[in-house]
């Protein structure tokens, strides 16, 4: 009896861990959700002003990358300004969703619409 409840008990946690572990980001909403990345990172030779450095292109960037870099930011634990601003704008669907578009580009390719 005890051994059939902690197996149900332990199916039911894997079951919820295993609908959040491998939820995935819909491309879809993501390319809806992407247009204000596409401002800065889409496009070609950009530099902020300060500090001068070039902003990176995120077309094709690693799914899971993009979801740490912008939880980092969210949290604080990278420090750009805009960044920090546009990071605490989004939830974690959006962010997935995000990262889930622009992992299925092409390198180089970010579409504004």
């Amino acid at each position: 009896m005890i051994r059939s409840m902690l197996t149900v008990a332990l199916m039911a946690g894997f079951v919820c861990f295993a609908s959040t572990a491998f939820a995935k980001g819909d491309p879809a909403k993501g390319r809806l959700e992407v247009y204000s990345c596409h401002g800065c990172h889409g496009v070609t030779g950009y530099e902020s002003v300060y500090p001068e450095y070039h902003v990176p292109r995120i077309a094709g960037q690693n799914e899971q990358y993009i979801i740490d870099a912008l939880n980092e930011y969210k949290s604080d634990a990278r420090h750009y300004p805009t960044m920090n601003a546009q990071a605490h704008s989004l939830t974690e669907q959006q962010i997935e969703n995000i990262a889930a578009y622009l992992s299925s580009l092409a390198p180089k390719q970010l579409h504004k619409n």
